[in-house]
């Protein structure tokens, strides 16, 4: 058998503390701290514990050459070779292997190694992030500043004011309004629903085609309304459409070339009220979801955000990385590209939902891992990046909104 080690690895030497009953009882805290080594690899797409006497295997072999198991296992031991074959940080040059081909898959994204790890080890799983801020007493302004003391300041300290050339005051006009009046919903009309028009032209302003190139023979770019690295656009729009007028609520996929959505099948099984994630469906057949599933999808989705999971549409943005990678391949700036991609749509969705009288919002807590399992994406190929959404705004502010002019919530 011959074996090389993964395309991509990283080792952190990892401080983890467990409780120690021996340790309480001999007047200590009961809390005891051990050195762990962690590989994180992003075709396991996740993080694994392994053996200290592991680490300096992978550090002594490459991601390229062949070698055979004998070699191996009289350099480094039976067992420990073992071990790593079987958590997938080694692999064999099989075609059967699930590893070996999660390698293989990863190998032709294209991906900058560092920013690999980056984005792999940055994914949630079940966070509740409202929960663990009350846990952590930062879920108020003066939890904040009791945990953390005063923020640093809004602005920079002047460099040299006396070299500051005031500009002039333009008049404003009506764009300057719509920017006024665009603020975060955290407050959604339960009870609303998004009529079909308007949900239609917001999609195609936002995601759809403006127009269509052809740079060379099988090479085919889409003009969108916002800008993205190399006219690629590889970032798509799945939704959670719960209220929207004509459509079944459900799981989708936004077709750009056709300006149409794409019915997806949860890959997961149907969330419960109170997940804290998404589980898998074991032996029960993929089904559609009803609107209270849904509910709790949406909730999964923004990390406990209640106030975001009620909006009528959630907008998962999810690059196809490889898209970006093809051009801009092991490119130390081609993963900030996506992200800056996703910034660009998310912007865009917000003026104009609110330019369409709706209430937007986008974030970054999402539970990217749950997402994935959901629309049946692997984490390497395409991931989200964030979560937009929009609706008819409640009568009734429950939840604070930064509205500091108050343009959206007038003064009685």
């Amino acid at each position: 058998m011959l074996i090389r080690r993964c395309a991509v690895v990283w080792l952190e030497p990892r401080e983890v503390a467990s409780f120690q009953l021996d340790d309480l009882l001999a007047g200590g805290t009961g809390v005891v701290g051990r050195l762990a080594w962690f590989a994180h690899a992003p075709h396991l797409g996740g993080a694994i514990e392994i053996e200290a006497l592991h680490a300096p295997i992978l550090g002594a072999l490459g991601p390229v050459d062949w070698i055979e198991r004998d070699v191996l296992d009289a350099r480094f031991g039976t067992e420990a070779i073992e071990a790593l074959l079987g958590v997938g940080l080694l692999l064999p040059d099989a075609e059967g292997d699930p590893w070996a081909r999660a390698d293989s898959a990863f190998r032709g994204q294209g991906w900058h190694p560092p920013a690999a790890i980056g984005h792999m080890a940055a994914r949630w799983e079940g966070v509740d992030g409202p929960k663990a801020m009350v846990d952590a007493d930062v879920d108020t302004n003066e939890g904040l500043l009791r945990q953390h003391g005063s923020p640093p300041p809004a602005m920079a300290p002047p460099i040299a004011p006396e070299t500051q050339v005031v500009l002039p005051r333009i008049e404003r006009d009506d764009f300057d309004a719509l920017l006024d009046t665009r603020a975060t919903c955290r407050n959604y009309d339960p009870d609303a629903f998004v009529p079909l028009a308007t949900f239609s032209q917001l999609m195609a302003r936002v995601f759809g085609a403006r127009g269509i190139g052809h740079p060379a023979p099988g090479f085919d770019v889409y003009k969108r309304t916002s800008p993205s690295g190399g006219s690629l656009h590889p970032v798509d729009c799945y939704l959670v459409v719960q209220r929207v007028e004509g459509i079944v609520p459900g799981l989708y996929r936004y077709r750009i070339e056709s300006h149409a959505l794409e019915a997806v099948v949860p890959a997961v099984a149907p969330p419960q009220s109170g997940d804290a994630g998404t589980h898998p469906l074991g032996d029960a057949a993929p089904r559609a979801w009803t609107p209270g599933e849904l509910q709790a999808f949406s909730r999964i989705a923004v990390a406990g955000q209640d106030w975001f999971a009620e909006a009528p549409v959630l907008c998962v943005l999810a690059p196809r990385f490889h898209r970006n990678f093809w051009k801009y391949r092991n490119h130390a700036k081609a993963y900030r590209v996506c992200v800056l991609d996703a910034g660009h749509l998310s912007q865009t969705l917000q003026l104009c939902a609110t330019q369409a009288g709706l209430g937007p919002f986008v974030t970054g807590a999402i539970n990217e891992v749950d997402l994935e399992r959901a629309f049946g994406m692997t984490a390497y190929a395409q991931s989200p990046l964030a979560v937009c959404g929009f609706g008819k705004r409640s009568a009734t502010l429950t939840e604070s909104e930064f509205d500091p002019n108050r343009r959206v919530w007038p003064r009685d």
